[in-house]
């Protein structure tokens, strides 16, 4: 178990705004080392496939919609307690609420268009992380 990695993504409202460079500096200034990169899309297809946890929930057609509608970041972080310490760096998923300085706070518009994504446990991490990358792609 990777207890010590997480999966992030940099969605595509926060992509389109020019905001990588500033997330990804935030990130690692935090003490997230990066072990995979990713500059993608989703096609409707994957996006869905990805969120398809959400696939009875009332908001997933926008959600494949909104993630589908242009390029994202992905990303396998790792750090000692990787997910608490990433879920705390990113803020709660309406950035009105979410605490100064975090990354939602900062580059999110809305909680549908909220910049990033982030697991939210070893097991998820794992799942996203293998849905983006190989083996060969992780360092």
């Amino acid at each position: 178990m990777e207890t010590n990695r997480t999966f992030t993504m940099i969605k595509p409202d926060a992509v389109a705004n020019g905001h990588i460079g500033a997330i990804l500096d935030k990130i690692t200034k935090s003490g997230f080392k990066i072990v995979a990169l990713k500059y993608t899309a989703l096609s409707p297809q994957k996006a869905g496939e990805f969120y398809s946890v959400h696939k009875e929930r009332p908001f997933y057609n926008a959600l494949v919609e909104f993630m589908s509608s242009g390029p994202i970041v992905a990303a396998i972080l790792e750090k000692d307690n990787a997910i608490e310490d990433f879920r705390k760096l990113i803020g709660a998923t309406d950035p009105s609420k979410a605490e100064p300085g975090t990354i939602r706070n900062m580059f999110a518009k809305s909680i549908d268009a909220n910049a990033v994504h982030g697991s939210d446990s070893d097991e998820n991490a794992q799942i996203e992380g293998n849905f983006f990358f190989s083996a060969f792609e992780r360092f």
